[in-house]
């Protein structure tokens, strides 16, 4: 039971909520002693969120709304509200804080807070919790001092860090405008106090968190505190860690670059948003990044580190074509990134992107979240086109399960032409883009490189089982036996594959390892 109750609904279960645990934080004393916090993911029915709400028989409840979980928070709402009107509803969060007008969930609402709530949210808690009901809706949360911010990490418990992701942070905001991103907007960069933030990190390691996931936009946006931060983590290895930062992909200066080096391979994980290679189309949108850095820095973290790097692009940029991102494309792919990550560009509330929305005819979905559908210069059908070619790449390349297999999918040198023949042609046979099995993407790898590709039957089986097995698996799948020979079988068998490239590598890490082996010694 508990009078207030902050909740969301979580992608998953592995994605802890790092806004609720700083709202509870940074309670006034009585007000946390009489809070609780639940947390649902967005496949639990609403019904049964309800439920589980009431039971706790609160006087208020503060809901984080965020792009994906808006529209089934509407409807907990509705069904909340239908039921005990009496509730106060506070809505927080980043799909509320722009726009709000017109918004259905808002309008269900008692009250919502807009922009960082760690301020404002206590103290209306506290007047609603007297029996006051504060005038005006819509709250505008002044941006606070992060030195003023209670930190949140106490309020990860023993689940929390056996099983999900750990997000901390040692700065908020970002220095740049790029048009698509609400860190576009103008808040400036803050960082946390050093010490206390690096004091809250050794409690977390000693209690046994080993993956950290930063959340700052620009975690190499001050060269002596990232040094300070990695320094830290460097003298602290221990097996099983993983650390997580994005990175402004053109500012990776020496003395950063000598520390990167020092960590051992699969501990580090860098996000890099490139987002186009197309500096017109950068500049339109506010993009500003020294292109021939971005190289040198991609090539030094693969030629030179152990680092893991996710790549960005963004397909639907005002001004960028088929062609165009196709450039881009096998461009980055040159670069080496273990993953990139193809997103469509989004329409964010509160985001500038929209005043291209005229010239370049930029059609957005209405309904989270928000995704572009066309524009001058991509068709509807161009855009699903895209979309599939981005699910089908992060399913087969950036799941690391298919290396040697990419190697025979570029048609005239270009990867993203091969891949885009392979995605129209699985799409032609499959009509899916989901639920598709391990075994079941091997079977349609074999199909294609033989009937589109003309490729040797024997040598597509052979490549795709070499692929199979990295993934310590000894079985056949059955689609590739009637093209193998028992000896090809158990060479494959033999191989002696590496299982973890360093301590802290996770699986999806391992399986992008260099994948060419020796044959174990008999």
């Amino acid at each position: 039971m508990a009078d207030l109750v902050l909740t969301t609904l979580n992608a998953r279960y592995a994605h802890a909520s790092f806004g609720l645990r700083y709202l509870m934080a940074n309670l006034p004393p009585d007000v946390r002693a009489r809070a609780s916090l639940r947390e649902f993911v967005i496949h639990d029915r609403p019904i049964d969120v309800v439920e589980a709400l009431l039971a706790e028989a609160p006087v208020l409840v503060g809901f984080g709304v965020y792009i994906w979980n808006v529209d089934e928070l509407r409807r907990v709402v509705a069904m909340l509200k239908a039921l005990r009107p009496e509730i106060v509803v506070v809505l927080g969060g980043p799909e509320v804080s722009h726009e709000v007008e017109g918004q259905p969930i808002v309008a269900l609402a008692d009250y919502v807070v807009c922009g960082e709530g760690e301020g404002v949210f206590g103290g209306l808690c506290e007047a609603v919790l007297r029996g006051e009901r504060p005038g005006g809706k819509v709250i505008e949360a002044p941006t606070p001092h992060l030195d003023a911010v209670a930190m949140p990490y106490d309020l990860y418990d023993a689940d929390d860090i056996a099983h999900r992701t750990v997000y901390v942070e040692a700065s908020r905001g970002c220095p740049f405008r790029c048009e698509f991103c609400l860190s576009s907007l103008p808040i400036a960069v803050r960082a946390f106090p050093l010490a206390p933030f690096l004091a809250a990190m050794e409690g977390l390691i000693a209690r046994g968190v080993r993956h950290f996931k930063f959340v700052d936009r620009t975690f190499n946006l001050d060269i002596g505190t990232s040094r300070a931060i990695l320094e830290f983590f460097l003298a602290r290895l221990a097996p099983g860690m993983l650390l997580h930062f994005e990175l402004v992909p053109d500012r990776l200066p020496e003395e950063l670059r000598a520390i990167i080096g020092r960590f051992p391979e699969g501990v580090l994980q860098f996000e890099v948003g490139i987002q186009t290679f197309d500096e017109e189309v950068g500049r339109r949108i506010q993009r500003r990044q020294k292109l021939e850095a971005v190289e040198d820095n991609l090539r030094f973290l693969a030629e030179h580190t152990g680092v893991h790097v996710h790549a960005d692009l963004i397909v639907g940029l005002p001004g960028e074509g088929v062609e165009g991102f196709g450039r881009g494309f096998d461009r980055l792919v040159g670069l080496g990134p273990q993953e990139i990550q193809v997103g469509i560009l989004k329409r964010l509330r509160g985001t500038p992107i929209g005043r291209h929305d005229g010239t370049h005819r930029m059609r957005y979905s209405p309904d989270p979240p928000y995704e572009l559908l066309a524009n001058d210069l991509l068709s509807f059908e161009a855009m699903q086109d895209l979309r599939r070619f981005a699910r089908f790449w992060d399913l087969v390349a950036n799941s690391g399960n298919f290396p040697h297999t990419l190697a025979l999918l570029p048609l005239d040198g270009s990867m993203f032409r091969g891949f885009a023949d392979l995605t129209a042609w699985v799409w032609r046979h499959e009509r899916q883009t989901h639920q598709i099995s391990l075994k079941r993407w091997v079977g349609l790898l074999q199909r294609y490189l033989v009937e589109a590709r003309g490729v040797e039957p024997a040598a597509a089986a052979e490549t795709l089982l070499r692929d199979y097995m990295r993934g310590e698996r000894n079985d056949v799948p059955p689609v590739l036996r009637p093209a193998l020979t028992e000896e090809v079988v158990q060479a494959q068998r033999q191989r002696s594959w590496p299982r973890v490239a360093a301590e802290g590598a996770g699986r999806r890490q391992q399986r992008h390892r260099p994948a060419t082996v020796e044959p174990a010694a008999e």
